[in-house]
């Protein structure tokens, strides 16, 4: 009884201690007034854009289901020293907003890998498969050769475009793979993770595609160092330390190859923000940049000294891109979020989409969207939830305000349906008081024990601004967006239709000036 009361006094004060909602709020002329301003803006997208887009950005938050999307929001204003849920996302502000359809051809909940061929080749595929169709079977080599599907990015870089990949993961890891490989199997990472037999039949390692298949990326940032040195190769940071040793059995060193094939294009290999940032973008032109043996670190734990941001790669990366007068197509993954879900590690989780939101944000400095067309979305969701009947400013790794009306212990608000989190103690669900739930690592209860959480089956947020984001509307098939990004931008099977028959382009480009000052304008106003 003590221990229970103790509980409840720590609640009710836990709940004194949350911001109060702004005095303002209690006005209807308040909401009424944020509504017509909301509304006036939403009348200017009658006039649509229907520039041809020069520029396609697509942000990908790996496993950014919308309940992470809205638990990021209030992390994001918390952070800021705000009750969170009045706050907007870089992305909230995107224009046009649309749903997307993420099932793989052969799984109702899907995976990586089958999404990111959806939405980066434009057709479904497998789970467990990267840049081949559904004619392709998991990890069967012999069903590669004729399945083989190509990207947006290679269709940019045929265009003529500046393409580029930035990533927190591996450069090798599922949602980067499709944009360059062709693989029955998302886990090939090197020769060390095949099959003998597959290595006979001639299939590839993932990470020899990188540089094999489309030969000259312009940028390629992220983790996944290991993967392109010799076996037991010491690591540049970690010498030493098996784990984080070269893997491949081939002997090859695809780093030097690199360097030895670009030493007359301007090119620069880097391993830590020092180098990164130490680079003059308008004299590279070639940019490899792995800072990590594996994927790169949680930004919770990143070492601020020697491993870049997110945001710090994604601007290098376009004011290097950029230079290219033909414009250029860059893939950003903000990888980790994903990885935290698995984990039952929700703060990881919702910092990892709050550092992808400040990369929306500079990238929408560093480009026009009358020109530029930027995209945001997932991959697939995850089973997060909040909930509990928290207050208003309650902070959003916190605990409902009440008690379990079943066993009378306390829970958080931020639950998932499965993973690691779920613990019995003494045949009782453990009593989250006595741990330390707001920590970095804290594994969030989960109702079914699993090793690692899954992924969620619901439909993902597509975000769009930019030329002819309208056509990013309603609920879609995750494979559409690839073809509207084409579409706008008039490469891959969309080049013809920016031609009249009297040969000049269909859609307008953008150029003028005169235009961007009027837009600003109007935002102003």
């Amino acid at each position: 009884m003590t221990a229970l009361l103790i509980i409840c006094f720590c609640l009710i004060l836990g709940s004194l201690g949350n911001p109060q909602f702004p005095e303002q709020e209690k006005d209807p002329k308040f909401w009424n007034a944020w509504a017509q301003r909301t509304l006036k803006n939403a009348l200017t997208l009658q006039e649509l854009n229907k520039n041809k887009a020069k520029n396609l950005i697509l942000f990908l938050g790996d496993g950014m289901g919308i309940p992470t999307v809205t638990a990021a929001r209030i992390l994001k204003g918390q952070l800021n020293g705000q009750s969170g849920e009045e706050t907007q996302l870089e992305m909230d502000k995107f224009p046009f907003v649309s749903l997307s359809k993420t099932y793989n051809t052969n799984a109702q909940v899907p995976d990586s890998a089958g999404t990111a061929t959806a939405y980066l080749c434009g057709v479904k595929a497998n789970e467990g498969t990267l840049g081949v169709s559904a004619a392709a079977v998991r990890s069967q080599c012999n069903t590669t050769q004729g399945n083989e599907v190509t990207s947006i990015l290679k269709w940019a870089k045929d265009a003529g475009k500046s393409v580029g990949i930035v990533t927190t993961t591996r450069v090798n890891h599922a949602t980067p793979s499709a944009a360059y490989a062709h693989c029955v199997d998302r886990d090939w990472y090197s020769d060390n993770e095949m099959p003998v037999e597959a290595l006979q039949a001639g299939c590839k390692d993932i990470a020899r595609q990188l540089f094999e298949n489309i030969p000259n990326i312009d940028v390629i940032m992220g983790g996944g160092r290991k993967y392109m040195f010799p076996k037991n190769m010491s690591d540049v940071e970690y010498p030493n330390i098996l784990k984080h040793s070269g893997t491949r059995k081939d002997g090859r060193n695809l780093v030097q190859e690199w360097v030895d094939r670009m030493k007359d294009k301007k090119n620069h290999y880097v391993w830590n923000k020092t180098q990164l940032l130490s680079l003059n973008p308008n004299n590279v032109d070639y940019l490899l940049g792995l800072f990590e043996p594996g994927d790169m670190m949680y930004d919770l734990e990143r070492n601020t000294e020697s491993d870049p941001s997110l945001t710090e790669m994604v601007d290098v990366a376009i004011k290097i891109l950029k230079k290219n007068p033909s414009g250029f197509y860059l893939l950003v993954e903000g990888g980790r979020i994903d990885h935290g879900h698995h984990e039952g590690k929700a703060k990881q989780a919702l910092h990892e989409a709050v550092e992808m939101d400040r990369a929306i944000g500079r990238a929408g400095l560093l480009t026009s969207d009358h020109e530029t067309l930027t995209i945001v979305t997932a991959d697939h969701s995850h089973v997060f939830s909040f909930g509990g009947y928290t207050p208003r400013g309650n902070t959003i790794f916190g605990l409902a305000p009440m008690l379990s009306d079943v066993d009378q212990k306390p829970f958080t608000s931020i639950l998932y349906g499965n993973g690691p989190g779920y613990k019995v103690i003494n045949g009782a669900r453990e009593n989250v008081s006595a741990v330390d739930y707001k920590g970095n690592n804290y594994q969030a209860q989960a109702a079914v024990p699993l090793n690692a959480e899954t992924h969620g089956g619901e439909d993902v947020a597509v975000f769009a601004k930019g030329p002819l984001a309208h056509l990013l509307h309603g609920v879609h098939e995750q494979n559409y967006i690839p073809h509207v990004m084409a579409y706008a931008a008039c490469i891959g099977e969309y080049r013809e239709h920016c031609m009249s028959p009297s040969g000049s382009a269909g859609l307008r480009p953008a150029f003028s000036i005169v235009a961007v000052i009027l837009s600003a304008a109007r935002l102003l106003c």
